[in-house]
């Protein structure tokens, strides 16, 4: 039985983990800086305090979650908070492995695929070195800095490039989900941006693929091998849902809405053409490989 801490676990992504990995019979527990569960431990994200560090011990997979949401107004108050949540955090962990006399045998650190550059033909690979100047690629280039900065040389590291994560809990489907039955699914902006996504099944199945391949280490993409583009994957929503037409969402919508829901409108307008290479080499198999076979699913 594998041992998994997980920390920052209690979000969507968290929670999809531990749903995969508990029906597996691993014993699963939580970093939280509010524990509720059993299997939940505290700490703070900042400190040494506490009991945590024991539990790094023998570990098999640690898995780094922790960040606030990048989903909110780009304020300076903000933009402080999500670099520094992150930095820390990962930091935090980079040395707590190093007094370990048994350290985790994994450690998996979130990051993202906005760390490329935004690009609406050139796919890129994680061998691609076109990282973008936005505040999103800012936030992922600190971020793998400073899991790299430990060498933990006994533990073998993997950062999770993650893309849009598609599920039923939380992210990206359920808005695009109402949008589309309220008749508002159509394209965002000019709909040519390209999305890279995931179903939140692979996103927890190439989790597990990495952990079992024991010569699996760096960065690696975690999003489908085809990327869509915005036009196609609102008018793929509507055809499953089966939603006839969907008014578009010019910019200047998309700039009062994303002012009214707190949050900000690059976050769907920037093109985002990301591949899995290092997956696929791999031999990782998608199921859900479309938007059309993910949604579905979901909906089942």
């Amino acid at each position: 039985m594998k041992n998994i801490l997980i920390a920052g676990g209690t979000g969507f992504i968290g929670q999809t983990l531990e749903k995969h990995f508990t029906s597996k019979g691993y014993s699963v527990k939580i970093l939280s800086r509010n524990p509720k569960r059993d299997n939940e431990i505290l700490w703070d994200a900042k400190t040494m305090e506490g009991s945590w560090v024991t539990h790094l011990e023998n570990l098999d997979v640690l898995i780094n979650l922790t960040g606030k949401t990048i989903n909110c107004r780009f304020t300076d108050a903000n933009k402080k908070a999500i670099k520094e949540s992150r930095i820390v955090s990962t930091a935090l962990l980079g040395k707590a492995i190093d007094t370990c006399s048994n350290p985790p045998k994994v450690w998996m650190n979130s990051s993202t695929t906005s760390i490329y550059k935004a690009s609406f033909t050139k796919e890129m690979t994680e061998d691609s070195t076109a990282y973008g100047n936005d505040f999103e690629a800012e936030v992922a280039t600190v971020w793998e800095k400073a899991f790299y900065k430990t060498k933990n040389p006994e533990t073998r590291k993997i950062v999770l490039r993650t893309s849009i994560v598609l599920g039923n809990a939380d992210g990206a489907f359920v808005p695009l989900k109402k949008l589309t039955q309220f008749g508002l699914g159509g394209k965002q902006g000019n709909g040519k941006q390209k999305v890279s996504w995931i179903h939140e099944t692979d996103f927890a199945r190439a989790v597990d693929f990495l952990i079992q391949k024991e010569n699996a280490k760096g960065a690696y993409n975690f999003c489908v091998p085809k990327p869509t583009d915005n036009a196609t994957m609102m008018k793929d929503f509507r055809k499953v849902l089966g939603i006839p037409f969907g008014i578009p969402s010019p910019k200047f919508i998309l700039d009062i809405g994303a002012l009214f829901m707190q949050t900000e409108p690059e976050l769907i307008l920037n093109s985002r053409n990301v591949v899995p290479k290092k997956l696929l080499e791999a031999g990782f198999k998608f199921q859900f490989p479309t938007i059309v076979s993910a949604v579905k699913n979901l909906i089942e």
